[in-house]
Order: C-alpha cells, then structure tokens, then sequence
C-alpha cells in the first residue's frame, strides 16, 4: 500500500508530503494518546464526494472529549474545508482520509492537561481494505482469543491510537492461523466486534447486531442501519453469543476501510451456504450505489470535491 501523496495539511497549513513530520519525542507516539478518523472519497459521476465527512468530524472531536483532550484550535468548518482543499490538491478521485490529533508538546507526564494538541490530515489512494476478491466471495474468519476492551477500561467511543493494540493483537493472531479477520468477543463472552469492523447477522430475515455499549459506533454501521431499515429490513440490537454466529444464515461485517464484507466461515465453520448471502449482497450493492453519488435518496451524505462536477473544474485547480 502506497500512503505518498503531493500534500499534507500539517498543522494548519499545507506542506510537500516528505514535510510532513513530527518530532520523535512526541509523547502521543511513545504512550498511544492520539485520536483519529478514517474517511474515504469515492468518484461520483459528479467528481469525487467525500462520504459522510461531518459525521467523521464530529466523532473526531468527540474523541478527543473523551480523552479529555483541551478543545481543539480548529473548528468543524475549519477542518471539513482543509479537508476538501486537501483532496483537491492532490487531484485524487478516490482516495482514505486520515486526521490524527495527537500532543505536539507534553503529556510525558501520562497526563492530557497542560499539553500542546494539533492536527494533520493526510490522504493517499486505497481501495477494499479487505481485498476486491472479498467484496464478492466474502473471507474467512475466527474468534480471537484476545477480548475487546472492557467500555470503563480504554474508551470504546473514541477512536484512541491506543485503542488499536488490541486490534494488532487479535488480526496477528488471526492472520497467523490461516483466517482474514478476528472476531473479539467483549470482556463478558458476547460478540463485540472484530479488528477494525462492526458485525452483523441475519437469521430468518431479521439483521441482528450488537449493543452500541461495548463497540465503535461506526459511521458505516449507522449507515447501513439506516439503508436496511429504508429497505424494510428489521434490525434488533442486543447481546449475542458466539454460537449464534455459527448457525446464522449470514454474518457480514462493516466498515470505512472495508465497506461491506460477508463471512463465509467463522472458527472453521460454513456460515449459511458458505458464500455471501442475499441480505450482505443486497445492503452491499446498494451501499456501493450510495457512496458512489449513484442513490439521489443519501446525496445528502456526500461532500463534492467539485460543486459543479466539470472536467473544467478539476483542471482549474
């Protein structure tokens, strides 16, 4: 995976992409006390959108308040139109989005007060995190044998650098044993969520999905919610066991990098007929209509690069 780009918004301005540093004794890199968000820009047949952005932000700022962070110098706006500008300065029509607050100055002190906050934003190219092949035939999972955080332990609301130990730890885990992706269990032995995805299964119809109390509440599991719920879907939040995964007619999994994943196998298992099921392909092709500009019904979720989409517009920059 290629992460160069021309430009990074460093710090309130733009800079050439090997600019872009911090210095080593930042204290967010030795102790994992940076918060971030993950975005994706999809071609639309009016130019690139950037996909739900404000509500990334807003989740950005959120996890800095429970972090206890300072208030951040920079506004929504302020960041929504760097944002922008960033992706139209690197003239990429699909593209990941990362911002990362982090400490410039303090912290070593294992505290957040009297500390120096900033932020970055960087863009590259990146397609399905999980593989193409996998946005079709689905991928193979297991339940690791590393929990999910304990919710009055790390945060599970924030998207803390921290946070994403436990995920190297159990998608390592995972990788090493023959699967594609670990599924975490939460620190009382239901389903939680897996390394950088929310789950869901249907049985009979109805679409079953954890409790928000333990997971990220991720902006494409919200999103999908909302679709099926469009789509007459019935969705039920509540505990579920590891063994209801495995006599599930189907289990997918959502999120930014990844988008909408089928299991087909979870701990050496067949879920369903082993393939992605109707339900996944069915909230699949119709998420990929919406982030791509191709459902009038979610434009609203859609930021354009280029207000009038024109190939005059995209030159002019």
């Amino acid at each position: 995976m290629a992460f160069e780009s021309d430009y990074v918004w460093m710090e309130g301005k733009m800079v050439p992409f090997n600019e872009a540093k911090v210095h080593f004794l930042t204290s967010s890199l030795h102790y994992g006390t940076g918060v971030f968000e993950g975005i994706r820009a999809y071609s639309t047949p009016n130019g690139p959108a950037v996909f739900r952005l404000k509500d990334h932000l807003k989740r950005l700022i959120k996890s800095t308040q429970v972090l206890g962070m300072s208030e951040l110098q920079y506004s929504i706006d302020e960041i929504y139109n760097a944002t922008m500008e960033l992706v139209r300065l690197n003239k990429m029509e699909e593209c990941y989005i990362r911002p990362l607050v982090y400490i410039k100055e303090g912290g070593w002190n294992l505290t957040v007060d009297g500390v120096t906050i900033d932020l970055s934003i960087a863009v590259w190219k990146w397609t399905n995190y999980l593989g193409q092949e996998a946005l079709r035939r689905g991928v193979r999972a297991n339940v690791s044998s590393f929990p999910r955080h304990h919710p009055n332990i790390m945060m599970t609301k924030a998207k803390v650098a921290g946070n994403y130990v436990n995920s190297v730890l159990a998608k390592t885990e995972s990788l090493r044993a023959g699967f594609d992706e670990a599924i975490l269990l939460d620190p009382y032995g239901y389903v939680s969520e897996c390394t950088g995805e929310n789950i869901f299964l249907v049985r009979d119809g109805i679409i079953y999905t954890p409790h928000r109390y333990g997971v990220l509440e991720g902006i494409t599991r919200d999103s999908i919610i909302k679709v099926a719920e469009d789509k007459g879907y019935k969705i039920v939040e509540e505990q579920i066991s590891r063994d209801q995964l495995y006599i599930a007619d189907e289990v997918f999994v959502t999120g930014t990098a990844s988008e909408v994943i089928a299991l087909r196998e979870i701990d050496n298992r067949k879920i369903g007929e082993g393939s992605m099921g109707p339900v996944c392909a069915d909230l699949q092709e119709t998420y990929s209509k919406v982030i791509h500009g191709q459902d009038k019904k979610y434009e609203k979720w859609l930021d354009h690069i280029y207000k009038d989409g024109t190939a005059e517009a995209r030159e002019a920059v």
